[in-house]
């Protein structure tokens, strides 16, 4: 059986090491930086998920007809400060808490709670996880070692359902040169945001695109973010999962005035192809994608393109987010040789006086999908729409609500189900050092 906590294992016993030197340095010199400028903040997230599948019975989902779940979670975001010196150590911690407000065996399962393991299956009342990060700065240079929740174009950790998918190794993030930040990671392990256990590293297998359950023995990735100028930044990543896929990154970010607006511009090009051994089959992807953005007045219009070329969909790992425009609620556009187009328009009513109150509505339309034992074209659509305020004064200053709704369509069931999705959100954030 795993421990409860599971980025504390054996094989993280250099971080205890590290950990242990922190506290050794501590106890040395003057730890002023250390203390001063630790934070603790917790976020409470109440959540309530309901997806509606609106079709029979398909072989990927063993015919549920809705997963319906409520739940509450506690996040903890712990980071100390570093202690004096040329070289600064710290130490930060990530300790999360869910528990089942809601929920019944024929519509679990939907992201929020650990499966309990039963039959009927259900889900389990409570989870826990806890990660330690052992850190080192020097200069403008951090070198962090166990928990990590990456925010990079070629891994986005998942935050899309009560608790977060953390992942443990290694990462560099070092900004010496102005105006250039570059990172190199080795990362060796997950826990999904419904699990407690450490999993392996492993390709995403959405509707069977790949081999499930394809394990790596570490995935390593770096990168470079350039700012050229106030208005423009270049991104260069590379990321390779052992024995299985390789992948570069091309990104450019520019905005410019326009009239009594701005214009922003958000390129993205993904190739991908298969790494030695090619244990989780052939991979050969070319995603490229786009989004043109202006905003006036409270008011932004946006359109976005997204093209898939090659013999397959677009790899990356269990537990993250495609760094994809057309990625959204509930689908990623990014099945082999699909094209997709989205249109989008968010308004923040600050513009007419009604502070923290914002909303959101796109439409995604995908096809010419190349669908697997089809001579067919597969096709689908998403329709998105969210409305969000934050509570500006009072006792509930700073609670956060959110209604998320999405309808999703698609032509080839075999590897996908029409869904109406509505979720509900409501947080607060709040420090306590």
């Amino acid at each position: 059986m795993r421990p409860p906590f599971p980025l504390i294992t054996a094989r993280q016993s250099f971080g205890f090491g590290a950990l242990a030197l922190c506290a050794g340095f501590t106890g040395s010199v003057q730890a002023s930086g250390f203390i001063d400028d630790t934070t603790a903040k917790i976020e409470s997230r109440t959540v309530y998920f309901n997806r509606d599948f609106r079709d029979g019975h398909t072989s990927n989902d063993q015919g549920a007809s809705k997963r319906e779940e409520s739940a509450q979670g506690f996040i903890l975001n712990l980071q100390s400060g570093y202690t004096e010196g040329t070289v600064g150590f710290g130490i930060d911690a990530l300790g999360m808490l869910g528990l089942k407000l809601d929920s019944s065996a024929d519509s679990s399962n939907s992201g929020l709670l650990p499966s309990s393991g039963e039959n009927p299956r259900g889900s389990k009342d409570q989870y826990a996880k806890l990660g330690l990060t052992a850190k080192v700065r020097v200069s403008q240079s951090v070198l962090k070692y166990g928990a990590l929740l990456p925010d990079l174009p070629l891994l986005k950790y998942n935050d899309g359902r009560l608790l977060p998918t953390m992942f443990n190794g290694a990462m560099l993030t070092s900004k010496e040169v102005k105006d250039l930040t570059f990172m190199a990671a080795r990362l060796d392990k997950y826990t999904a945001r419904d699990s407690t256990d450490a999993q392996d590293i492993r390709v995403h297998c959405k509707n069977k695109r790949y081999a499930c359950n394809v394990t790596a023995d570490h995935f390593d990735m770096y990168g470079f973010d350039y700012k050229i100028n106030e208005r423009l930044t270049a991104q260069y990543h590379y990321a390779e999962l052992e024995d299985i896929y390789r992948q570069h990154f091309v990104g450019v970010l520019a905005n410019q005035p326009l009239g009594d607006g701005v214009l922003k511009a958000d390129l993205r090009l993904l190739k991908s192809a298969d790494s030695g051994a090619a244990r989780a089959g052939s991979i050969d992807n070319r995603a490229l994608s786009g989004m043109l953005s202006y905003a006036l007045s409270g008011h932004t219009f946006s359109a976005g393109w997204q093209r898939m070329n090659g013999d397959n969909s677009m790899p990356y790992l269990d537990g993250t987010n495609p760094y994809l425009v057309n990625y959204v609620q509930v689908n990623d556009f990014a099945a082999a040789q699909e094209r997709s187009w989205q249109l989008r328009y968010d308004y923040d009513f600050k513009a007419i006086g009604l502070n923290g109150l914002s909303f959101l509505t796109r439409y995604v339309n995908g096809d010419h999908i190349k669908v697997l034992g089809s001579a067919q074209d597969g096709k689908e659509w998403e329709r998105d729409s969210e409305l969000k305020y934050v509570v500006q004064s009072g006792t509930f200053k700073d609670v956060s609500l959110r209604l998320r709704n999405a309808t999703y369509r698609t032509n080839y069931e075999k590897f996908a189900r029409d869904v109406d999705e509505t979720r509900l959100i409501v947080s607060y954030n709040f420090s306590v050092l």
